[in-house]
């Protein structure tokens, strides 16, 4: 009856088994530190730098640095989490593959299923932005575009679509150039992993170029007075930029899905997990005050902010440099994504979750050819008719759910005395009295400033936030929990009670698909139900 469970798991030395007997199916083992390192940022400095970044400012002003920050500190106790499940289960699959081992079938398939939707739905923002800077760029050359084919119909304005040719009544509108690049990027990640990494590092290392150039340049024209006020709507102004600010961190965590083809996984893994989060907070934070110094914050509610504050004061040439850059910088972050969406689907069909087509692997160029394939059909289609603001908001439920099991799932690795594989531990700091004694001073100053009811009447989610916390309370106490990954859950569930019903309800429908497709064909062909 165990493997008819909806629970049934992985045993940890049951996937190193499988990897060591060869089911890897010829992944080409050519990853080191620095590459993941460079992957690490090429996904989290994409999108994010160059386009949302103007968003989340406009609506909380400068004070979104901070943010920035806070954003980071719930990434680091979740990326430490990350790091542990890589150094103990070095297999492609990310938090899908921690998440069969921790808590077994159902909860790995929802958190596999959120993982598809989080990285097709990033890919579709950075195709967005790409098309936009890449508009940009042709126009600052005298080439444009017709506007129907550079914009998806729900932005469309009255003379675009007076401008678009008809098909069967139907007005020929679309984002020809997101889909497009998402075509050519597809296709490079097909061809292999070897091919991807150059092409990764090198754009990586131009767009560091290109941040450091802004973060120089624009020093000078920072004018102080732009930063007062620090916070001019309050710190639900700032928050309300958490779904912008946090699609800008995401990506650290495609670093896992390249697992199988690391030299070195267990060790070069958490390095370059760590290494990029710090290196991209530090980035994003420096740019957020010299975008907000340069120009006041109501300005910024633009798509290129990065080319537009330099326009603004007269600095074209830079303002250029920046639009022909981010074309090619941008480029990067798709390709991550791009790399490690297929490798969740791949992992996925191995366990017999999906179908067997999605795990086949190329004989010659060694990736996983069809759902790589499938991948770049989900991302283009949509990049080419929907809005950014849609794909933006849709992305950060799901990626905050497979955090929060992340960080469990370590807890419960130490509950089952599982350490004894991972190489690399999350520090341990005894949260037995700690998490309580936060509880119960925090709930107090909510009650005493009259924070609590009026929070709890604007964002009924936040009641959700304060059982899970009295449970870990307790647990914490009885079971002696570590500190870190305690704070990784009730940071990232904090984060999840500032996103909107709308972002829940998609997120709601999505799993809904996801379990018709688990009950209809995966629990059925489940290699662990046939074991």
């Amino acid at each position: 009856m165990a493997n008819d469970s909806f629970f049934r798991k992985k045993s940890i030395q049951q996937v190193l088994n499988t990897d060591a007997t060869g089911e890897s199916h010829g992944l080409s083992k050519v990853l080191g530190v620095r590459d993941l390192t460079s992957l690490g940022i090429a996904a989290i400095i994409g999108a994010g730098i160059f386009s949302t970044i103007g968003r989340a400012s406009f609506d909380g002003g400068p004070a979104v640095s901070l943010l920035f920050v806070f954003t980071a500190i719930a990434c680091v106790f979740t990326a430490l989490s990350y790091a542990q499940f890589a150094s103990t289960v070095p297999v492609s699959g990310s938090a899908y593959t921690y998440a069969y081992v921790s808590f077994g079938e159902l909860f790995a398939w929802i958190i596999g299923w959120a993982l598809i939707l989080e990285y097709a739905v990033s890919n579709m923002v950075v195709a967005i932005s790409w098309s936009e800077y890449f508009s940009s760029m042709l126009a600052g050359f005298g080439l444009h575009l017709p506007g129907w084919l550079t914009v998806d119909p729900s932005s469309a304005s009255e003379a675009v679509r007076a401008s678009a040719p008809s098909i069967g009544g139907i007005k020929l509108i679309c984002d020809l150039p997101a889909g497009l690049i998402t075509v050519l990027v597809t296709a490079l990640v097909y061809i292999g992993i070897k091919e991807s990494k150059n092409v990764s590092n090198m754009l990586v290392a131009l767009k560091l170029a290109v941040i450091l150039l802004v973060i120089v340049a624009g020093v000078f024209y920072v004018k102080p007075e732009n930063w007062s006020p620090f916070a001019p709507n309050g710190v639900s102004g700032v928050l309300s930029g958490v779904a912008a600010v946090f699609f800008a961190f995401i990506g650290f965590d495609s670093i896992s899905t390249t697992a199988e083809e690391c030299k070195n996984p267990q060790q070069d893994m958490p390095k370059a997990m760590i290494y990029c989060l710090i290196i991209c907070t530090v980035l994003y934070v420096l740019i957020t005050l010299i975008l907000t110094g340069m120009v006041h914050y109501k300005e910024l509610n633009v798509d290129d902010p990065l080319a537009y504050v330099f326009h603004k004061v007269g600095f074209d040439f830079v303002a250029g440099v920046i639009s022909v850059s981010a074309v090619i910088a941008i480029t990067s972050a798709l390709l991550v994504y791009q790399l490690g969406q297929p490798r969740i689907w791949m992992t996925m069909s191995r366990d017999g979750l999906l179908w067997p087509k999605f795990s086949k692997v190329h004989p010659k160029y060694h990736t996983p050819s069809f759902a790589t394939i499938v991948t770049g059909v989900v991302v283009a289609i949509p990049s080419m008719f929907f809005d950014m603001g849609f794909f933006v908001d849709l992305t950060s439920v799901g990626t905050f759910f497979a955090f929060i099991l992340v960080c469990c799932g370590v807890l419960y690795l130490d509950y089952q005395g599982l350490t004894k594989y991972s190489k690399f531990r999350v520090p341990y700091i005894n949260g037995q009295f700690v998490v309580g004694i936060g509880f119960v001073i925090a709930i107090a100053f909510a009650i005493y400033s009259n924070h609590f009811v009026l929070a709890m009447e604007e964002k009924p989610l936040l009641f959700v936030f304060w059982i899970v916390w009295a449970i870990l309370s307790v647990l914490s106490y009885r079971l002696k929990f570590s500190l870190l990954p305690v704070l990784g859950i009730l940071t990232n569930l904090y984060l999840m009670t500032e996103l909107g019903f709308w972002n829940w309800g998609a997120f709601v429908a999505w799993l809904l698909i996801g379990l018709v497709i688990y009950f209809s064909y995966g629990r059925k062909h489940s290699k662990l139900a046939k074991a």
